[in-house]
């Protein structure tokens, strides 16, 4: 029982690192052609491409979900908390506001996780997940004000912001509630609603602007649009919501929280490597505070934990 449960811990933590480092790389994907292209197209053929690829892999049998008899409902809450609210106000309340801005704002979901677990599956967080998480905090916003230190003091896009951290946790939450789905099937769902919410509003803006052919002939025409799609569809919609509904299943809410920051960390170092952009001193230390807070929420108290076995066993 004991190796079991372990066991579970170490499959969460692992998946937990992975989706992150997922959503970290999708920025020097995301970069090349977000100036380019409506991130409403983006997102419509992004959760398409993911809707298309999980169905393809549904039906010849690689992934199985089983929905009959199951309650849909649930899904449904779980899916319009994230990805249709989330990306909605985050896409626009990045338009709205500066990186600092939304970089400190988005840095808030661990935090904002830890209330909506306690709220709604009455978890109260361990005291070291408390402290990573804050040292997390910190060092994302180091990070995020040492690229970039203005203001736009726009209302609308703060609200915006503050909507998708709430949603996300909330997302976060309900998914873990969901002990009745398999991941696959959260998942599944999620990139439903995600390819008719958005692309429907990329459909119904193509048609208002008189670009429906380009909308759909995008990924034919635009090679960097081809691969970002691809990546974002497959990479960070299938496969890392997969692996972040995996994680929260064996390990929960408070605990995948801990491990936000390091999609910052990958996605400044991706910055550096790909893009060659600049990485100063202040960057390197919120990047090293962040990993800091990553391992006060889950690397000692694993040990603690063992130590409280051995303990007992002795």
């Amino acid at each position: 029982m004991k190796n079991k449960k372990e066991k579970n811990i170490l499959i969460g933590c692992i998946c937990a690192i992975v989706c992150q480092f997922l959503f970290g790389m999708s920025f020097i994907f995301t970069k090349q052609v977000v100036d380019k292209v409506s991130p409403f197209a983006l997102l419509g053929w992004r959760f398409i491409a993911a809707f298309i690829v999980m169905t393809i892999c549904i039906a010849i049998g690689a992934l199985k979900i089983n929905l009959n008899g199951k309650k849909m409902k649930p899904l449904i809450v779980i899916g319009i908390f994230s990805p249709v609210v989330y990306f909605v106000g985050e896409t626009l309340g990045i338009k709205l506001t500066t990186a600092s801005e939304s970089g400190t704002v988005v840095a808030c979901i661990p935090v904002v996780s830890l209330v909506a677990s306690s709220i709604i599956l009455k978890e109260k967080p361990k005291r070291k997940q408390v402290i990573g998480i804050i040292v997390t905090l910190i060092g994302a916003v180091i990070t995020v004000f040492a690229v970039e230190i203005r203001a736009s003091f726009s209302l609308v896009g703060y609200l915006l912001l503050i909507v998708a951290v709430v949603s996300y946790a909330f997302y976060s939450a309900y998914s873990e509630k969901a002990s009745e789905y398999t991941s696959t099937e959260i998942t599944y769902v999620m990139m439903a609603l995600g390819a008719l919410f958005f692309g429907t509003i990329a459909i119904i803006q193509a048609m208002i602007n008189g670009k429906l052919k380009e909308l759909i002939t995008l990924p034919i025409n635009n090679r960097d649009f081809l691969i970002t799609t691809l990546y974002l569809g497959i990479g960070c919609s299938v496969v890392a919501f997969f692996l972040v509904n995996i994680a929260l299943a064996k390990i929960g809410v408070n605990r995948v929280s801990t491990f936000v920051g390091i999609a910052t960390v990958v996605s400044i170092l991706s910055g550096v490597i790909f893009l060659h952009e600049a990485f100063s001193r202040m960057q390197i230390i919120g990047a090293v505070i962040i990993v800091a807070g990553v391992y006060i929420a889950n690397i000692k108290r694993r040990s603690l934990s063992k130590n409280n076995l051995e303990k007992n066993n002795g």
